[in-house]
């Protein structure tokens, strides 16, 4: 039996999956987070063998997730079930460690199938994800690699700014002082050219950083 555990924000999808996936005698559940921050405090804590994860999160996004976590659990197997299917976040959740990507459109049978395969130890991208990577491969130049040159920091203040966090609720969440988050913000608002708030929440919808549901 594998211990499993799910990160989604949206109640309604991660509640169908804990009651899906709780009567399969292969997996255990062992932890569900609705956050980016609380889903790696869990995987810390719990050690699970497998982990479904949304890609995009309020706090901390599925790929900063998934870069902290492997870095204590690099056994860790990752399953992305996510609504965002593009290049850029397929290759960002790729260079990270993901060992998996199904989309939300995909049927359940799709998802078992997708969790079954790397339960085993081998790779798994559904039909959909399979024809955007095969694009990838053939078109590598409409990847923008290079466009994104935000640190890590960084591209977490942007997330927390355009979720209209202050910058004292900012320092909170990342343990940072006032002054060192607004250090990183002008350094970002620097390296993006832009220079206010609604310009920096454009920039994360644009990116795919944030869902619009979240930048509110």
């Amino acid at each position: 039996m594998k211990r499993l555990v799910i990160i989604e924000d949206q109640n309604a999808v991660r509640e169908m999956l804990v009651a899906i996936l709780g009567i399969d005698s292969a997996f255990e559940i062992v932890g569900q987070a609705s956050d980016g921050q609380a889903g790696v405090q869990l995987c810390l804590e719990t050690s699970p063998d497998i982990c479904i994860l949304d890609a995009k999160l309020p706090g901390l996004n599925g790929v900063d997730v998934l870069r902290r976590v492997r870095k204590k659990l690099p056994d860790l197997r990752t399953l992305v079930f996510s609504g965002y299917e593009s290049p850029q976040l397929l290759r960002e959740m790729l260079a990270a460690g993901a060992n998996g990507f199904v989309e939300k459109t995909a049927s359940l049978s799709e998802l078992r199938s997708g969790l079954e395969t790397i339960a085993s130890g081998r790779d798994y991208f559904s039909p959909a994800i399979t024809s955007l990577l095969r694009t990838v491969a053939a078109h590598p130049e409409r990847i923008a690699s290079a466009s994104d040159p935000l640190t890590n920091r960084e591209r977490e203040i942007l997330q927390l700014v355009a979720e209209s966090y202050s910058t004292r609720e900012i320092a909170g969440k990342l343990g940072l002082s006032s002054k060192t988050v607004d250090n990183h913000r002008t350094n970002l608002m620097r390296k993006l050219n832009l220079h206010d708030v609604a310009s920096l929440t454009r920039h994360a919808l644009e990116t795919g950083l944030v869902q619009p549901r979240a930048a509110l």
